[in-house]
């Protein structure tokens, strides 16, 4: 190679590893609990995480990532899409919408759930799976549907709708992806 080449590649190798570097430190600083409760409306739940069950259990304290953001860097990509699409979209509603109230928040909260419910079920649960890797429920009712639902097509977030946030009307996420609408359980 000529020295003109070699200027070339690693001028080209030392931008893509600045590249690397910066996606994944900006994709690390936008995934804090402190930064997506910078937008006014995301304090609201993120006041229920510290009050569910979640928070504290087993000396555990999860933040908005942890469920909404697929972790590691195998799902980087992910990550980065969500950041990118929701994101984005999250921006653009909290200046164009008003969340200056709980109440008013609340007008809009079975749209945002649905929202996140589905990005769940289309990734499996991806997130729930980071922390619980083999789920063994202890009363006879959950091993009894674990074990049914076991080799279906369902993953956590379909029976595990109202966990962490304040409950709004559960769906039917295989019947809402299917028809590309809101499907309310038992319709």
């Amino acid at each position: 190679m000529t020295a003109r080449r070699w200027s070339v590649f690693l001028l080209g190798l030392g931008a893509g590893i600045a590249l690397a570097i910066a996606l994944v430190a900006g994709e690390a600083a936008v995934s804090t609990t402190r930064f997506c409760t910078s937008c006014h409306s995301m304090s609201y739940p993120a006041e229920e995480l510290r009050k569910s069950g979640h928070f504290g259990a087993l000396g555990v304290d999860p933040d908005c990532k942890q469920c909404h953001i697929p972790q590691g860097a195998e799902n980087l990509h992910r990550a980065v899409w969500a950041h990118v699409v929701d994101g984005s979209r999250d921006l653009v509603r909290e200046f164009t919408r008003d969340y200056s109230t709980v109440a008013k928040f609340n007008e809009r909260r079975l749209e945002m759930a649905q929202h996140a419910r589905m990005a769940m079920k289309r990734d499996d649960s991806r997130t729930c799976r980071g922390c619980h890797r083999d789920p063994r429920p202890v009363v006879p009712e959950g091993k009894a549907a674990h074990e049914e639902l076991r080799g279906s097509r369902a993953t956590c977030i379909d029976c595990h709708q109202n966990l962490v946030h304040k409950a709004v009307p559960e769906t039917d996420l295989d019947r809402s992806l299917a028809t590309g609408k809101l499907v309310f359980k038992d319709e």
